[in-house]
């Protein structure tokens, strides 16, 4: 099938479905930087909040991708990426609005939203490559596989996105810590990301069959561009 849907002026139109998922990933995403800051330990294992949604993204993205196509994926992505850097600038921007004198929760919000201008660069960094990865692995393993094994690449993508969003993210908000918690820290991570979406792949399945169902769309990247600039190659 097409990678896309046309008006009739030809141009390329966006279903609602479609528009959902963008909106939930890149709410996903802003949620996850907001709270990336902070760090709990569970049976022993430290992790940093945003592992509680950020797994969702990468869920949506594997959707994106086995549904829509690697171009449309690589739009979302660029899309996560512009909204989150304007979430740090107006962050930034009200933290140095001057608090009202009656107003006592000042300092407790440039103690939470001041972290916010590291840990967006260090996920909008990490995010793009990992993300990026999924993407281009989801797409040409459905190629090579021929639309079969959803299962098999929507894991081994995974696992290649996670740990490069892991590689870069967590060096950059964490260094201070120690490289071996740094290195303990990511490889928990990694592990508990995949582990996640190995546990809900029986509904990332169920939503990507649901999905190609509503949509009438199964697409495969033949002959298309890699390029993750080419954002308006749809």
């Amino acid at each position: 099938m097409t990678n896309g849907k046309l008006h009739s002026q030809g141009r390329v139109s966006f279903s609602p479905i479609f528009l959902f998922m963008a909106v939930l990933f890149c709410t996903c995403l802003i949620v996850s930087n907001l709270i990336a800051s902070k760090v709990f330990v569970v049976l022993g294992v430290t992790l940093p909040a945003a592992v509680i949604v950020f797994p969702v993204s990468y869920i949506l993205n594997d959707c994106l991708c086995e549904v829509y196509g690697y171009r449309r994926a690589r739009l979302v992505i660029c899309l996560g990426f512009l909204m989150n850097f304007f979430m740090v600038i107006v962050t930034q921007l009200a933290i140095l609005l001057p608090g009202a004198v009656f107003w006592q929760g000042d300092e407790a919000f440039r103690s939470i939203f001041g972290a916010t201008p590291r840990a967006t660069i260090a996920s909008l960094l990490a995010f793009w490559a990992g993300s990026t990865l999924n993407a281009w692995v989801m797409s040409r393993m459905k190629v090579f596989q021929q639309g079969r094994h959803f299962w098999l690449r929507a894991i081994l993508s995974s696992v290649v996105g996670e740990c490069a969003d892991s590689l870069i993210f967590i060096p950059i908000m964490f260094w201070a810590m120690g490289w071996q918690a740094v290195g303990i820290m990511m490889l928990c991570q990694v592990s508990a990301k995949v582990l996640y979406e190995i546990v809900i792949l029986p509904v990332t399945k169920w939503v990507v069959q649901r999905v190609k169902q509503l949509e009438q769309l199964d697409t495969f990247d033949n002959n298309i561009s890699y390029n993750p600039f080419k954002i308006l190659d749809l």
